[in-house]
């Protein structure tokens, strides 16, 4: 058994760069959307 103490799982850093990972691709897209979708309404 591990001691209490001990962290186990990923790094904060590693999380960080993977929600970037996505994230950011993630959010350009949508805001592209929102900025062609916003064509339709003029």
């Amino acid at each position: 058994m591990a001691d209490s103490n001990e962290q186990s799982g990923t790094p904060a850093w590693q999380l960080a760069l993977a929600w970037a990972f996505v994230g950011i691709p993630l959010t350009l897209g949508v805001i592209q959307t929102l900025i062609n979708s916003m064509k339709l309404f003029q």
